[in-house]
């Protein structure tokens, strides 16, 4: 008996990751950059590392493996949006998979996702907040006011703000207008705020080409350096609040909303790939003054003429 047991012991573990795996996460990873492909990366890490925990080879995973893996993500208490995320991120790298011919089939394919949250946790700003800190930052830094201008008058995100070159600015049409890429790679002309514009020019300065942001080191800022540009620009203006350059993209959608941009048009310009990521961002969603209601009786049958 002992010698059975010796030699079960010795048996060795099927392991998880063949070369081929090993290939095919990379060639997933490939396809993105920036902020997504960090984000893709810590996904596919963890449901990686929790295919190694239960001895399971990535290409032998089943439907209820991948779901096992979202019911052990909620029973640690990660919210149902990042859940979600991280199974959108493991049915993309099985699609990209299953085009190398890898597997045959996705086990994500008809994997079951939380229902969403439609609920925001960060944090809020109301409506005079932004304008105080477009306020404190116009004398500040010549980084500060573009910097809070590009979220809270244009809806950028800080990769799509902080990537800008300084050749880029245009004009087109008698718009002002910005260059940009997009996550995941796609180049868009959107055009530039009044305000926005006005706040570029010190920053470039005579520059005629490279980043529009510089750093005292001559670098691009990152994600961190924009973050404590934006809270130091927030403090001075009062606020005591944890605000972030993404803070600032919130109550650009809910502006825009309020003042009767279609949603479509709102998730085009925020370049959000789900309508109800906008919906997520509105901060006045909840609010009667908008409802359809009054629109539908101001306009529909018995209305007056």
């Amino acid at each position: 008996m002992t010698a059975t047991t010796t030699t079960a012991a010795l048996v060795p573990i099927q392991p998880a990751f063949t070369d081929a795996g090993r290939l095919a996460l990379a060639g997933f990873l490939a396809g993105h950059r920036g902020l997504t492909k960090e984000a893709y990366t810590l996904d596919l890490r963890q449901f990686t590392s929790w295919c190694r925990a239960h001895c399971l080879n990535l290409f032998a995973v089943r439907r209820a493996g991948i779901e096992g893996f979202a019911r052990d993500l909620e029973a640690r208490g990660r919210a149902r949006a990042t859940v979600t995320r991280r199974l959108c991120t493991i049915a993309g790298f099985y699609k990209h998979a299953v085009e190398q011919e890898l597997p045959e089939h996705s086990p994500a394919a008809h994997v079951r996702r939380p229902r969403p949250d439609y609920g925001s946790p960060a944090v809020a700003l109301d409506r005079n907040e932004p304008g105080g800190m477009l306020v404190a930052a116009g004398p500040g830094p010549p980084l500060e006011h573009p910097l809070i201008s590009l979220p809270a008058l244009n809806g950028l995100r800080v990769p799509e703000a902080t990537g800008a070159d300084s050749e880029q600015p245009g004009l087109e049409r008698g718009h002002r207008t910005l260059t940009i890429t997009r996550t995941g790679g796609e180049v868009v002309t959107i055009p530039l705020a009044p305000r926005t514009a006005r706040a570029i020019d010190p920053a470039t300065g005579e520059r005629s080409g490279g980043p529009v942001f510089l750093s005292p080191d001559g670098r691009r800022p990152d994600r961190h350096g924009a973050g404590r540009i934006v809270r130091r620009a927030a403090r001075r203006a009062g606020i005591a609040k944890n605000v972030s350059p993404h803070t600032l993209r919130h109550p650009f959608i809910t502006a825009a909303l309020d003042a009767g941009v279609p949603l479509r048009d709102v998730q085009q310009a925020a370049s959000h790939a789900d309508p109800r990521t906008t919906i997520r961002h509105d901060r006045a969603r909840g609010s009667l003054d908008r409802h359809a209601t009054y629109i539908a009786a101001a306009h529909g049958p018995g209305a007056a003429r």
